[in-house]
């Protein structure tokens, strides 16, 4: 039992179940599952499809922080593909073609993959502060997004792109398929193969790792570059969701809530050690966290007051400092106890 207590997710999953439970309490069919025309409907399946986005973007996030680093461009990067995607889109003489739609996420997540190589560059290549580089991006992307659609509000018609957020496979939303298709071929790619090692490796000490062979700068860029393209596929749902290409507010501050989920999930700001599968608990935590503030019906003027208090909350749980505290006071009660 206290090696369950002591795991890193087991504070995590609790607030999970405690979201969870409280949605339940107030409304009790909550988390029922209905079959509609063969697709699964319900509030478990809104918070598969609802998390993609973010679970996206949470996962490059997390394998830029293994190496010690971090991505404040996404939120930018999110807006960029969308404005992207939609003017393509619209500018065709064919915006209801399948092969239209597939051109303009070609064209958007290449474009992605330069931003994401900007930065890594930038990072890698040049030595600049992770922070300083990426900010470069995050003040200058949503001004870029709105040079791509001229300061307007882009809407398209497209049944093909609008499938990536709105559309079913075997009964499950495509975007869910698509994100958590992702998240699990990158968790094969870093627990099954040495790509994980490096880049903790690199996370904990990049000079040593150099001097040891591994090629630091090459992970450095390529996790950047990865970052960069797995934000634009989240822009692409995002843009997908509604059909129209807002640059002002497109993946407004997502950065901050993936850099949340990863911290949740028990991944270090330093560098070095990281977790996929606490990075997942901890977006199941924030876009759950939306769904309890409309349940209990928590005024939307403190919806980010509730998400801090429940943050701190986990935070503190999963404090290994504070345990060790509360241990020490128990020991110390219990000492007492007995000498009393």
């Amino acid at each position: 039992m206290t090696r369950i207590y002591k795991h890193r997710l087991f504070w995590p999953l609790v607030a999970l179940a405690a979201l969870l439970l409280g949605c339940t309490i107030k409304r009790p069919d909550i988390l029922g599952i209905t079959v509609l025309d063969g697709h699964l409907f319900g509030a478990p399946i809104d918070i598969l499809r609802n998390s993609s986005p973010l679970l996206l973007v949470s996962l490059g996030m997390t394998l830029v922080i293994a190496t010690r680093g971090i991505d404040l461009s996404v939120g930018a990067i999110v807006a960029i593909s969308g404005a992207v995607a939609l003017t393509f889109i619209a500018s065709s003489d064919n915006p209801g073609s399948v092969g239209t739609a597939l051109g303009a996420i070609v064209v958007a997540l290449g474009l992605c993959l330069v931003l994401g190589s900007f930065n890594g560059m930038l990072v890698a290549n040049f030595g600049i502060q992770p922070i300083i580089a990426t900010l470069i991006l995050m003040t200058a992307g949503r001004g870029v997004a709105m040079l791509i659609t001229n300061g307007q509000i882009t809407t398209v018609t497209s049944a093909p792109f609008a499938t990536l957020a709105s559309g079913f496979l075997l009964g499950l939303p495509v975007a869910a398929i698509i994100a958590y298709g992702v998240y699990l071929v990158v968790a094969v790619l870093v627990r099954r193969t040495a790509l994980g090692m490096l880049l903790e490796a690199v996370g904990i000490n990049p000079e040593a790792s150099r001097l040891a062979g591994v090629k630091s700068k090459t992970l450095i860029f390529t996790v950047y570059a990865l970052c960069g393209v797995l934000s634009g596929l989240a822009g692409l749902i995002f843009a997908a969701n509604t059909m129209a290409a807002d640059a002002n507010n497109a993946g407004l501050f997502i950065e901050l809530d993936a850099i949340l989920a990863v911290v949740i999930g028990g991944t270090s700001l330093a560098g070095g050690k990281f977790n996929l599968s606490g990075t997942l608990v901890g977006v199941l935590i924030i876009t759950t966290l939306s769904l309890t503030v409309t349940v209990l019906g928590v005024s939307p003027l403190v919806t980010s007051l509730f998400k801090a208090i429940v943050v701190i909350a986990v935070t503190l749980m999963m404090s290994t400092r504070l345990r060790a505290m509360l241990a020490g006071l128990r020991e110390r009660r219990r000492y007492q106890e007995v000498n009393a």
